[in-house]
C-alpha cells in the first residue's frame, strides 16, 4: 500500500488521478494536506491530481520523474533499487578545494549525465575536487540554462532522468571527486509551474527580476518553506550529492525571526551527522553582506561559502577595461588589491550603479568562505555573444586571470573549458513554447540594443543554433594554444596543491601593493610572490635573496640578481627562498 499526500490548502476538493481513474482523497487537514491510500501503486505507475472540478490531471509538485515533460503525469520513482557502493567517500574540505561548473546539456557533445562521466577522469587529473552542476530540476522544453526549473524534485529527463544523476554521483565519488548540484529556491521557471494551483508558493507582494517571488514568510510560509528544505535534504541523501550551490539568495524576501538560509543550514547540518558525510552549502549572493556566511553562534546565517563578485569585477575590469553595466564600478587596481585582501570592494562604500551605500566588511572571516572566479555561467552567458576572457582579453591575460583566481586567498572556481581557452562561447539559449519563445528573443536583443549591440548581432535564445555553438568542442584540448593553456591551469593547480601558502585563507596573511599609473600589482602570500604586470611596459621586481620563479606565463623569466623583469601582459610566482 502506498500512501499519496498532497499540500492543497486552496483546493475545495482534491482526487488522485491514476490508470483513467479519478480516485477522491481525504482532507484538507489543519494544515492543508490530502491524503489517499492506494493498494496497487508501485515504482513506475504514473499519475498526477484533479483540482475542485478541473478536468486537467496536473503533474505532483513532489514528483521526483517526469519522463514525459513538465506538463505530463509524475511518475513512481523507487530510490532503493539503485545500489551504491560509495560508503566510504567523503567529500574533499572545501577549503582544498577547485570548483569546476559545468553545464550537463553541452558539457559534452550527446549532453547527458551518462556521457559527463567520461570526463571525470579529466577532471581528476586536471586537480579539481568539487564538480558543481548547473541546475538539474525538470524545465519546460529540451535545452535551457536551467535556472527556470519548475518541478524541482525531478532530474530534467533530456539529461538521463533520476538514474541518471545517480550513475553520475556514484562515477564521481569512485575517482575521489564531489558534486555540487545548483538549486533555485528563489523563483519558479514561467512555463510549467503548477504550484499555485495547489498552493501559495508564490507571493503578490514582491517580486524577483525572473517571476513572482517564492513565499518565505507569508501565510502558509511554513509549507513552503518544508517543500524546499526536503528538496535539499533529497539531493543530499537519496543521490548522494555532496553540497548544494543556492542561487541568487539576495532575491529571498524573508523577515523571519529565523531566516529560509539559516533554517536551512541547520537542518543540512544535523542531515551531515546523521549520514555520516561532509556536506556543504554554497551561496549565491551580491548584498556584500557578511552575515551569509557568518556561523550562526556569532549572529549569521550559517552558510558554508558564497560566491564573491567583486573580485571577478575587479580583475575582469582591470584586464578589459570595461566599463557597461555594473563595471561602471570598477576599473582601478586599488580595487583589485581590495578585493584581494578584503574580499568586498563595496563593503559600505557608495556604489555609482546601484546609486547607494552598499556592503559592509567581512572583518574575521576566513577568506575559504568565498569562492573567486575570472568566468562562470553568469559573467560568460550573460554577455551579449556569450565571449569568453580569451576572446576579450587576449590568452596573454587570460593566463593573468588564470594565475590571479588560482593563488588567491579565495576557493578558485573554473568554468567549463575555461582551463583549454574553449573558443566555443556560452550563450544563452532556451527551448520555450513558441508564445513565451518569442517575448524571451525580443526581451534579450532589448536588453542588449540598451548597450549599443546591433539587433542582428545578439544571438537568439530560442535558435537551436544558439544551444548548440555553445557545446564545448573538446578535440580544442590538443590544439597549439589550446594545450598551453590545458598545461598553464594544470600547472597552477599543483602549485596551489603543493604550496601550504597558497591555502591560507586566514584575513590579514594576504598583503598586496600596486602602481596604479605603472599598471603592477604584487601579492605576497606568504612563501608565495605572486607579481602581475599589466602596464604597456617592462617592470622590475626585487625579490629576496635565494628566491625562484616556481611559474610564469611567459618563458625566460627568472630571477637575476635579486630582480624578476616581467614584460608587459605577464605573471610570475615566486618562491621564497629563505
Amino acid at each position: 500500500m502506498r500512501e499519496f499526500a498532497i499540500w492543497a490548502p486552496r483546493a475545495r476538493k482534491m482526487a488522485l488521478g491514476m490508470n483513467g481513474d479519478a480516485l477522491p482523497m481525504r482532507g484538507p487537514d489543519e494544515l492543508g494536506w490530502w491524503r489517499l491510500e492506494v493498494d496497487e501503486a508501485g515504482a513506475g505507475a504514473e499519475y498526477g491530481f484533479f483540482i475542485d472540478d478541473d478536468e486537467k490531471v496536473y503533474p505532483d509538485p513532489r514528483s521526483q520523474w517526469q519522463p514525459h515533460g513538465v506538463h505530463g503525469l509524475s511518475r513512481i520513482y523507487n530510490h532503493n533499487a539503485f545500489e551504491w557502493s560509495d560508503a566510504g567517500f567523503q567529500a574533499p574540505p572545501l577549503a582544498s578545494g577547485v570548483v569546476y561548473e559545468l553545464h550537463v546539456g553541452n558539457f559534452t557533445g550527446a549532453g547527458t549525465l551518462d556521457a559527463a562521466i567520461e570526463k571525470l577522469d579529466y577532471l581528476a587529473d586536471l586537480g579539481v575536487t568539487h564538480v558543481e552542476l548547473m541546475p538539474l530540476a525538470s524545465f519546460a522544453g529540451k535545452h535551457g540554462w536551467g535556472y527556470d526549473g519548475v518541478a524541482l524534485y525531478a532530474v530534467h529527463e533530456p539529461y538521463g532522468g533520476p538514474d541518471a544523476l545517480k550513475r553520475f554521483v556514484h562515477a564521481a565519488h569512485s575517482k575521489g571527486l564531489a558534486v555540487l548540484l545548483d538549486v533555485v529556491y528563489n523563483h519558479f521557471g514561467p512555463v510549467g509551474n503548477y504550484t499555485g494551483k495547489f498552493g501559495p508558493y508564490l507571493v503578490d507582494a514582491h517580486h524577483t527580476p525572473w517571476g513572482g517571488a517564492v513565499n518565505l514568510e507569508d501565510a502558509g510560509s511554513h509549507e513552503v518553506r518544508r517543500f524546499l528544505c526536503d528538496n535539499a535534504r533529497m539531493w543530499l541523501t537519496d543521490f548522494h550529492v555532496d553540497g548544494l550551490r543556492i542561487d541568487a539568495v539576495h532575491a529571498f524576501v524573508d523577515r523571519s525571526a529565523i531566516h529560509f538560509l539559516e533554517q536551512l543550514a541547520v537542518e543540512v547540518e544535523t542531515l551531515e551527522a546523521v549520514v555520516g558525510r561532509r556536506l556543504t552549502l554554497i551561496a549565491e549572493s551580491d548584498l556584500n553582506d557578511p552575515r551569509v556566511v557568518t556561523p550562526r553562534a556569532a549572529g549569521g546565517f550559517g552558510i558554508d561559502a558564497q560566491w564573491s563578485d567583486d573580485f571577478h569585477h575587479a580583475l575582469f575590469t582591470a584586464l578589459t577595461g570595461e566599463k557597461q553595466g555594473y563595471y561602471a564600478d570598477f576599473g582601478a587596481l586599488g580595487q583589485l588589491a581590495k578585493a584581494i585582501e578584503n574580499v568586498f570592494v563595496y563593503d559600505g562604500d557608495y556604489s555609482r550603479y546601484r546609486k547607494r551605500i552598499h556592503g559592509r566588511p567581512v572583518g574575521g572571516l576566513s577568506r575559504h568562505c568565498f569562492l573567486g572566479y575570472i568566468q562562470n555561467h553568469d559573467q560568460v552567458g550573460n554577455r551579449a555573444v556569450g565571449d569568453r576572457i580569451g576572446q576579450i582579453a587576449g590568452l596573454a591575460r587570460a593566463k593573468m586571470a588564470a594565475a590571479m583566481v588560482l593563488t588567491s586567498p579565495f576557493i578558485p572556481l573554473i568554468f567549463q573549458g575555461e582551463e583549454w581557452a574553449a573558443s566555443s562561447p556560452f550563450q544563452y539559449f532556451a527551448d520555450h513554447e513558441p508564445e513565451m519563445a518569442q517575448m524571451v528573443s525580443a526581451g534579450r536583443k532589448r536588453e542588449f540594443e540598451a548597450f549599443g549591440w546591433k539587433a542582428d548581432a545578439i544571438p537568439d535564445p530560442e535558435d537551436p543554433a544558439t544551444f548548440l555553438r555553445s557545446k564545448l568542442n573538446w578535440d580544442e584540448a590538443g590544439q597549439a594554444e589550446h594545450t598551453e593553456m590545458l598545461a598553464w591551469y594544470r600547472e597552477l593547480i599543483r602549485l596551489r596543491r603543493t604550496t601550504p601558502s597558497l591555502n591560507d585563507g586566514e584575513p590579514g596573511h594576504t598583503r598586496v601593493s600596486y602602481d596604479e599609473g605603472q599598471k603592477w600589482l604584487r601579492m605576497e602570500r606568504g612563501r608565495a610572490t605572486v607579481m602581475l604586470n599589466l602596464g604597456a611596459n617592462e617592470h622590475r621586481f626585487r625579490v629576496g635573496e635565494g628566491d625562484k620563479v616556481g611559474l610564469a606565463s611567459r618563458a625566460g623569466i627568472a630571477v637575476k640578481e635579486g630582480v624578476v623583469s616581467l614584460p608587459a601582459d605577464t605573471v610570475a610566482i615566486v618562491a621564497r627562498g629563505r
